[in-house]
């Protein structure tokens, strides 16, 4: 099983795993390991910490041979082993070199392959992905999962320390959440779904929702999301700031180039950090236009059609996938449509999102859905203009 480690800084989340790899000894109690006390470091585990901490003069291939060599393993079998682990991290062909010849992933594979070399029973990692980039680090935890549910390594357990709540959910079977001042355990659950997850699914933002409120309200005590009752609801999602424009920018784009193309050649070629271009992929993910997974990103049948439609089809398209995926602008519609004048205040909408967002980003989730509506949605929902600071909605 996977178990994520989450809590504020300060909590005590590196001290407790140095605790139970045997790195730091336990003021008070004791650590066992099965059913014993732990003396020491433990016999067969292995950490990937959050620096690579790699010998800079020794290559790859010796790197990796480090602990199976301090274990007493012969020559040929480390050699073997070592080999074989930074294959199935993807590090053929790199065996030769240094770790200043190496990018920040690629140290960060070859400290993933010095654990697995050595077969743990439990590996432990320390925030192992908050040092790289966005891109890296997803590419980096999709592989990650492919090797532990392909079971291509023996170990058994996997303790992982993140201050990252997507990435809690995406791996982890269990999760550990911990306050501070005194350090305490807050929450201690298990994720039901199974594995891979889809991060849209109303059951992966709602294991994220609940998380969020644990670790931003120190004093809330709140059961775990159930598939019942009044958390079974679909949950709002936060908007990517992304105008419609944009959204449509990168579709004829993707379009035009066969359909697939690499973010990092796009955010190139228009000369944009990848940070900047991350939220229009990912508008464009919500509205079902696009998919992308370990850098690239292909259009779908929806996004084709939209892409090749005029500007009043293109509307109706765009208006389409809004409705579909977009709570908040669903529950904009109907309740425009429901009422005799087809107005409604936005405080109304202001006050459901207040319950799970701050007054910032409610502000950028209202200021989004109403540049998303000039699209088409509720028949072009427009602010109404005779109220001083759009407090309201009108439909026409």
């Amino acid at each position: 099983m996977i178990v994520a480690l989450l809590g504020p800084s300060g909590s005590g989340k590196s001290t407790l795993l140095r605790m139970l790899a045997g790195l730091t000894a336990p003021s008070a109690g004791e650590v066992l390991w099965h059913g014993e006390p732990l003396r020491g470091s433990s016999p067969n585990a292995a950490i990937v910490f959050q620096s690579c901490a790699l010998f800079p003069w020794l290559t790859v291939l010796e790197n990796v041979e480090g602990p199976l060599l301090a274990r007493g393993v012969k020559h040929m079998e480390r050699h073997r082993k070592a080999l074989r682990t930074l294959h199935s991290v993807g590090l053929r062909g790199f065996e030769s070199a240094y770790p200043k010849e190496l990018s920040g992933g690629m140290k960060q594979r070859v400290g993933f392959a010095r654990a697995l070399a050595v077969e743990p029973e439990v590996l432990f990692m320390d925030e192992p992905f908050s040092a790289l980039d966005v891109l890296t680090a997803e590419n980096l935890r999709g592989e990650l999962l492919e090797l532990w549910l392909g079971k291509k390594f023996p170990t058994k357990s996997i303790f992982l320390v993140t201050h990252n709540i997507e990435e809690a959910v995406l791996l982890a079977g269990r999760i550990i959440i911990l306050g501070r001042n005194p350090a305490k355990v807050r929450a201690d659950f298990r994720v039901p779904f199974p594995q891979p997850r889809e991060r849209t699914s109303a059951e992966f933002l709602l294991y994220m929702d609940y998380i969020y409120k644990l670790m931003t309200q120190p004093d809330l005590a709140a059961a775990p999301p159930s598939a019942t009752g009044r958390e079974a609801k679909k949950p709002y999602r936060m908007l990517p700031q992304a105008r419609p424009g944009s959204i449509a920018g990168l579709v004829e784009l993707l379009n035009d180039r066969g359909g697939k193309e690499d973010l990092y050649r796009i955010s190139e070629e228009l000369r944009m950090e990848v940070d900047d271009l991350l939220p229009i992929v990912e508008a464009a993910t919500l509205l079902s236009f696009v998919t992308s997974g370990r850098g690239d990103i292909e259009i779908t049948p929806a996004g084709k059609a939209f892409a090749e439609a005029d500007i009043s089809t293109r509307k109706e398209v765009f208006r389409g996938a809004a409705l579909a995926h977009v709570t908040l602008l669903q529950q904009m519609h109907k309740a425009l449509a429901s009422k005799s004048d087809h107005t409604m205040p936005l405080e109304l909408f202001r006050d459901i999102l207040e319950e799970r967002f701050s007054d910032y980003d409610v502000q950028r989730q209202i200021d989004t859905a109403l540049n998303w509506a000039g699209m088409g949605i509720s028949s072009r929902m427009i602010p109404r203009a005779t109220d001083y600071g759009c407090t309201s909605l009108r439909a026409l």
